[in-house]
């Protein structure tokens, strides 16, 4: 997972959604992006096997603003945030679960 880290902490409120104890990942998703349901399951099993990880989806049609502010171009892309909501780590595409388990090592 790879990318450049763009705008500031982000929080519950923002999001829609608590953050992870110990870090979060969201996923920006389309309604008929298929790469983004592969997404989904990825992200929701690491957030499993992960103690302290949450994964929050957001549906970027509906959070224009937030996917303007955050510069995000298309979907699947997934943030990585620390526990300060901070982003640690950005790609766009479909992640594998090692680069994602691989990125929450640099968020905790």
């Amino acid at each position: 997972m790879d990318g450049q880290v763009q705008g500031g902490p982000l929080d519950a409120a923002r999001l829609g959604a608590e953050l992870g104890e110990r870090a979060t990942l969201v996923q920006f998703s389309s309604a008929f992006c298929q790469p983004c349901r592969a997404t989904r399951r990825t992200l929701a099993e690491v957030a499993r096997m992960v103690e302290g990880v949450a994964h929050v989806e957001i549906d970027a049609e509906a959070r224009l603003g937030l996917v303007r502010e955050l510069g995000i171009s298309r979907t699947p892309t997934v943030l990585v945030l620390d526990a300060g909501g901070r982003i640690v780590r950005r790609a766009a595409g479909q992640p594998r679960t090692a680069d994602v388990v691989a990125a929450l090592g640099r968020a905790m």
